[in-house]
């Protein structure tokens, strides 16, 4: 088999050049088996097959360590030209296509439709560039790969093998000396302390002895402690604790339903972030009655080339919030604090797989008409999952809305590596004081914000700053507008 030196991340590059496709695509070029692999090499195998090259899985996206498998757009024996799609593959956030650069046929392919949890770098299929050689790959397995190694390889391996079993009989030697001598009674050691440690079921062999010439005495055998490190792997052995199982004499009681990458990505990250971050939360009442009038006449007079949403005013109001207070707008690296020059709004959005966040960048430039465009139109291929890595990877603020739902408030988890994000409510009626009122009070529609920040980056004083400058925003919408 022949492989080519190209490493396994093979679209990285491509990935801004393609954003305007209808689709994310993605180059499939040759792949090596394993990482060490850096020039052109043969390996072999218990069996002879014609030469060809081994696909293996991409890595979609930085943080990818591992994907499914989906529909295979190619079968064994289909030729592959430039530019056709090979098969789908699941990544954490979205389902994208993988393409093919090079002309041949498909002789075999090795992980089948709806694999999950394949690990980045293994071989998914066989690739050959004359279609008379197929046939001889048709009992081909990933056996086969794995049995293969590089010639050079072997001599090594042997040598290894032999210098292992000389070290091998040696441990065992030891072992017997060592045991011999601890029951030969050699321990230099007072007759008490040996008594008590007797009674005690401690071997005096391991006692650091603190008498003349390391004679062990009562005391030593007194603060012994024996070593943790056995019963580490005890702890570690324990299972985890089983989940409620009822009976039902009806049927089934209960469904298990396989998580899929997307959803063990989310549950990983979002117990890293809380668990990791230090969490606290500053919550607001908004005044909505301006907002909603505005609304309410620039949607009237749209023509049917926009509808604004509450959602569109909070993005554009977190923006320039963010600018005036560009301290929230930062990331934690550590050893530093990333503050970001421009605002990229990341939204949340839920799809049948589970919560993406694309990202609207520099939303601070842009009118709210343009945001809503293109929140509804990142939306709508979020749940087809059909982003694009780079348009939901990153971004410095996030916004999770849950108004639609007749939620009136929460808190939301941090994004990490931001340093914020703003959970939005319903509004509701509320009834407030109004002096210019015969009766005394009045009616306001309100809604209610809760901003999570990361103490390590934004203190409480900038939380607060910040919420101060949301709310005057959105409290006074026509400074959006200057």
């Amino acid at each position: 088999m022949r492989t080519a030196a190209r490493a396994t991340p093979l679209l990285v590059a491509q990935t801004r050049s393609i954003s305007s496709l209808p689709r994310a695509t993605f180059t499939a070029l040759r792949a090596v088996v394993t990482p060490a692999v850096n020039k052109d090499i043969r390996f072999y195998s218990s069996k002879s097959f014609p030469e060809h090259n081994v696909i293996a899985m991409p890595a979609l996206s930085p943080t990818m360590t591992q994907g499914g498998i989906g529909t295979w757009q190619k079968a064994v024996g289909d030729e592959v030209q430039p530019g056709d799609v090979l098969v789908e593959i699941e990544t954490d956030k979205a389902q994208m296509d993988f393409e093919c650069q090079e002309e041949g046929f498909v002789a075999k392919i090795l992980i089948d439709q709806g694999a999950k949890d394949v690990p980045v770098g293994k071989p998914i299929a066989i690739f050959v560039e004359d279609k008379d050689d197929v046939a001889a790959f048709e009992s081909f397995t990933l056996e086969d790969l794995e049995g293969g190694a590089p010639a050079a390889a072997a001599p090594a391996a042997a040598e290894a093998k032999e210098e292992a079993a000389p070290a091998a009989a040696a441990a065992p030697a030891a072992g017997a000396s060592q045991a011999s001598s601890a029951s030969s009674g050699n321990v230099k050691a007072s007759p008490y302390a040996k008594k008590t440690a007797a009674d005690r079921g401690i071997d005096i062999s391991q006692v650091q002895g603190s008498g003349p010439s390391g004679r062990v005495v009562k005391d030593d055998v007194d603060s012994y402690k024996a070593p943790q490190a056995a019963a580490q792997p005890a702890a570690a052995a324990q299972p985890a604790v089983a989940a409620y199982a009822p009976e039902s004499a009806s049927g089934a009681a209960f469904t298990d339903i396989p998580a899929t990458n997307m959803r063990k990505i989310i549950a990983t990250r979002l117990a890293e972030s809380k668990q990791q971050i230090p969490h606290y939360y500053l919550t607001v009442e908004i005044n909505m009655d301006k907002i909603n009038k505005l609304r309410q006449v620039l949607n009237s007079s749209a023509d049917g080339q926009y509808k604004l949403s509450v959602n569109d005013f909070v993005i554009k109001a977190s923006a320039l919030s963010l600018k005036k207070v560009p301290e929230a707008n930062s990331a934690w690296l550590g050893e530093s604090i990333r503050q970001y020059n421009n605002a990229d709004i990341c939204v949340a959005v839920a799809t049948p797989t589970g919560l993406i966040t694309p990202i609207v960048p520099a939303a601070e430039t842009k009118g709210l008409a343009d945001i809503s465009s293109q929140v509804r139109e990142l939306a709508g291929r979020a749940r087809s999952g059909k982003l694009a890595p780079h348009e939901y990877q990153g971004g410095t603020f996030t916004i999770s809305n849950l108004g639609m739902f007749g939620v009136k408030n929460f808190s939301a988890i941090i994004n990490q590596p931001q340093a914020c994000i703003l959970a939005v409510g319903g509004s509701q009626q509320k009834v407030v004081v109004d002096e210019t009122s015969e009766s005394g009070f009045g009616v306001q529609n309100v809604m209610e914000v809760t901003l999570s920040c990361d103490h390590r980056v934004v203190d409480g004083a900038v939380g607060a700053t910040f919420l101060q400058a949301f709310r005057e925003y959105m409290e006074q919408p026509l400074k959006m507008m200057l």
